[in-house]
């Protein structure tokens, strides 16, 4: 599938958050995990959700993964997530699963519903055990509400080196109906999804099956998060979760209703819009980088080969000092698993043409440094050997980026 056609179906949400579909709260609070921001957090719908998410890969997934695995395995429904920061929960052993199914329990009672209705999430240090009793604490004085205040009480509460928030919000008729979706993210640093350092929380009022939700999430998965990366290291805690709480009152969505396509644009282009600040919020980045490869001889090659660019240090630190050193970007991709002929490759940064077909283009340095200087650089690519198109977003590689990774415990 194509990343985010049929475009004028979506509107963006003005101010757009978790909070813009219909039947949720969301809250934060300083719990004491962190020396004064918020660090607790909740999202809760006023309804069972069909929920469905998408986790890690590393070998070491964290407690709170497994325990949120489980309660989505019951009934595919969740009536809320609750998560902190400065704590990943990860490498904790027996005593961490139980502080998971502890925070999991204590959410419950809160809004009085059964735990297994409840997902958990956990993000900071890995290796660190839980303050338990400022967890206890903070999710039992957690205030819930519907202003924008407490959809940003709740954003601030999941970040942990951002330096802001992640949210968005779009809408769409279907059946006629306005379904809304909203969005909430942490992630700057361990950025390299499948998935990355990074938790992503998405609520909508559409009407579809846990089955189907899944279905669709995976799908859109593979081309938004899943695209994006910082450093190429995969964390422990990475999750995204929807929730779809069938409020907007449209019939059930299946892949053979009308308008399947339509939502499948309204989650695309909620996860994109995500996956692109986080990527721009990379741990010492000044600059978002877009990768579009064309002419693949299939969408996977494609998405690889934009991945494997946006991926390479040689290249991030050539953005970061504005060098046009197209090389650096020809060797990527010859280090790309996918078919290439090295007699057909075509790159252009922004509007600057380096190589046609191979053969080297002649072009002002000066442009091109003055091009690299923005804040948003983009780097086209035709491999010129089919139809596969695909895209990847990351960030330069600043000295920032080991000052903040050399202290990070600390």
């Amino acid at each position: 599938m194509g990343t985010l056609t049929k475009a004028s179906k979506i509107q963006e949400l003005e101010n757009g958050s978790i909070l813009s579909p219909k039947g949720f709260k969301a809250g934060g609070i300083h719990a004491g995990l962190r020396y004064s921001k918020k660090d607790v957090g909740m999202i809760v719908s006023e309804v069972p959700a069909n929920s469905a998410a998408v986790y890690t890969l590393n070998h070491f997934q964290a407690a709170p993964i497994l325990v949120t695995k489980e309660s989505l395995s019951t009934t595919g429904q969740l009536r809320a997530v609750v998560v902190n920061s400065a704590c990943a929960n990860a490498c904790t052993g027996e005593r961490g699963l139980l502080d998971a199914y502890e925070m999991r329990e204590i959410a419950a009672r809160k809004i009085d519903v059964q735990p297994e209705l409840v997902a958990v999430a956990s993000t900071g240090v890995i290796g660190d055990f839980m303050k338990m009793d400022k967890i206890r604490q903070g999710i039992t004085q957690l205030e819930l509400g519907v202003l924008d205040e407490d959809a940003k009480d709740f954003q601030t509460a999941i970040l942990t080196t951002d330096t802001c928030m992640k949210k968005c919000g779009f809408q769409a008729r279907i059946d006629g109906e306005i379904v809304k979706m909203g969005g909430a993210a942490k992630g700057s640093g361990m950025i390299h999804p499948n998935m990355a350092t990074m938790l992503g929380f998405i609520t909508t009022d559409a009407n579809i099956a846990p089955e189907f939700l899944q279905q669709a999430l995976r799908e859109v998965t593979n081309h938004t998060f899943n695209q994006i990366t910082v450093d190429g290291d995969t964390s422990t805690n990475d999750m995204v979760l929807v929730m779809a709480n069938g409020l907007a009152e449209h019939s059930s969505l299946t892949p053979d209703h009308p308008e399947w396509e339509t939502f499948l644009q309204l989650l695309s282009h909620t996860c994109e819009s995500l996956a692109k600040q986080i990527a721009k919020d990379g741990e010492g980045a000044t600059k978002l980088v877009e990768v579009e490869v064309v002419g693949a001889v299939s969408e996977e090659d494609a998405r690889g080969v934009a991945k494997q660019i946006v991926g390479s240090n040689l290249v991030k630190t050539a953005i970061y000092g504005a060098d046009a050193n197209w090389g650096r970007i020809i060797s990527a991709i010859g280090k790309a698993e996918a078919k290439v002929d090295p007699a057909k490759v075509s790159i252009s940064i922004g509007p600057i043409k380096m190589l046609e077909n191979s053969n080297p283009s002649v072009f002002s340095e000066e442009e091109a440094t003055a091009y690299l200087q923005q804040d948003f650089i983009k780097i086209h690519v035709d491999l010129h050997l089919g139809e596969g198109m695909g895209k990847a977003w990351g960030c330069d590689l600043s000295y920032d980026y080991v000052k903040i990774n050399a202290s990070y415990r600390t």
